[in-house]
């Protein structure tokens, strides 16, 4: 499939790759079908991208938490988990549960968040994701991670 996208141009995937939010994802409740991108260059341990297969000009930028927040394990509510799965009890390797949060990169770069709060939960088996929204006061909504990022990078 080739889609028209505004950070990568025109690109190809594999309808194989595609994630399916079947509720869509919070404030954009219409968008279901997404592809994780990311540039080559940087490699796949920097920010990704999710790009919306209906809408060519939205793509969220997000990321492994544990690069910023290495003890991140938030609650989820089983029942959230159980949407992931593939059979009629919702059951499956939980081994196979990719967590992202999604990044606000400002123009002033020093101001970079990440969204502890809102965490992408995708099935790596079966493609199916959605969005939570955790629990309790432990995750920010703006958590900054410009110094943590920064001192990664002079540690590497």
């Amino acid at each position: 499939m080739t889609l028209q996208t505004k950070v990568f141009g025109e690109i190809t995937v594999s309808e194989e790759k595609m994630i399916t939010f079947p509720g869509g994802i919070i404030g954009f409740p219409d968008l279901t079908q997404f592809v994780l991108l990311y540039d080559e260059e940087d490699g796949i341990t920097t920010i990704h991208w999710l790009q919306s297969v209906q809408e060519p000009g939205f793509a969220i930028p997000v990321m492994d938490p544990l690069l910023v927040k290495e003890d991140y394990n938030p609650e989820v509510n089983g029942e959230l988990l159980k949407t992931l799965g593939e059979g009629e009890e919702g059951e499956w390797d939980q081994e196979e549960l990719l967590v992202l949060v999604t990044v606000t990169v400002p123009q002033e770069l020093e101001k970079m968040t990440v969204n502890l709060k809102g965490p992408i939960l995708i099935n790596g088996a079966n493609q199916k994701a959605c969005q939570v929204i955790v629990e309790g006061d432990e995750y920010k909504v703006k958590f900054p991670i410009y110094d943590i990022l920064q001192a990664r990078k002079a540690g590497e």
